[in-house]
């Protein structure tokens, strides 16, 4: 792209001088006016004002050069001069027509941002509303075993019901828990235009898992790959706030898993989470394929 700004204050003073000259010849010959009118047309509007300035600048000398012309140069001059006149107004248009579009862009992805949020916030407070159900129909399950000790077998009917109604109500927090997690990587993502490590989901919560090439070779300090990794698990961490993360370390024979796991919490505290949703662990030795394990629960 032209920088445009150094033509821009020459361009005004050129403009005034070379529509003066030309005035004087625009009588005798009108394609002379016609064409400063449209090359005025484009400097006077705002939205023009810092764009296409060295092709103005080319559309003034060529219609300068059209007034000064002689009769037998005047065909060629005119046709340059409407070129360039032409050439500054699509210019001038292009360049309006891009400012837009990128303005267009930057609202829409302010746009997903906001969108996938909310689908996040809505996510959290179903997940809210069945702990919150989880844990009435648990004070009421107490109360039907107490009322329930006078006679074994319909205490063990109560229970079994209660079982059933207590899982079915744990598979609807669990796919609640799953759909809040989806929707948490996908904004953690698109905020910090990284991609998460793959996870899996077992009874103790949402499993990331790093590889040795997320540490340089015999080294606790994470690789460029692990910086990238670890930074868009802080973005998923921020977008579940009431999430924590226990971090496993596999070592090899050049470093501790303390070490490597100490080193991921350590990252993920700078990129903002607090400690006191971190912990750190050594388990034992690791593999090519399994350097670190964090599994983050609620």
């Amino acid at each position: 792209m032209r920088n445009t700004k150094r033509f821009r204050f020459p361009t005004l003073a050129l403009l005034g001088l070379a529509l003066a000259a030309a005035s004087a010849s625009a009588a005798e010959n009108p394609d002379v006016s016609r064409l400063g009118q449209r090359l005025q047309a484009l400097q006077v509007d705002p939205r023009y004002a810092d764009v296409a300035a060295f092709e103005r600048l080319q559309a003034q000398q060529a219609i300068a050069a059209l007034a000064q012309a002689k009769r037998k140069q005047q065909p060629d001059a005119l046709y340059v001069a409407e070129r360039r006149v032409e050439i500054a107004e699509t210019t001038a248009r292009t360049a309006l027509a891009r400012r837009e579009l990128d303005q267009a862009e930057r609202n829409l992805g302010e746009l997903r941002i906001e969108v996938s949020r909310r689908d996040a916030e809505a996510a959290r407070a179903e997940a809210e509303r069945l702990r919150m159900q989880m844990q009435i129909q648990a004070e009421e399950a107490e109360r039907l075993r107490a009322a329930a000790d006078a006679e074994a077998q319909a205490r063990v009917q109560a229970e079994d019901s209660l079982n059933l109604l207590a899982g079915e109500q744990t598979a609807k927090l669990s796919a609640a828990q799953r759909k809040e997690a989806q929707l948490a990587r996908q904004e953690a993502e698109l905020v910090s235009g990284l991609k998460l490590p793959a996870s899996k989901f077992d009874n103790r919560g949402e499993v990331f898992t790093l590889g040795g090439a997320s540490f340089e070779s015999g080294l606790a300090k994470l690789s460029k790959a692990g910086q990238d990794s670890v930074a868009a698990l802080a973005a998923y961490l921020q977008a579940v706030p009431k999430a924590k993360a226990r971090i496993g370390g596999y070592g090899d024979a050049q470093t501790s898993g303390q070490r490597r796991a100490e080193a991921v919490r350590s990252a993920l505290a700078a990129a903002g989470i607090p400690k006191s949703r971190l912990q750190a662990a050594d388990q034992g030795k690791g593999s090519k394929a399994r350097a670190v394990e964090i599994v983050v629960s609620p």
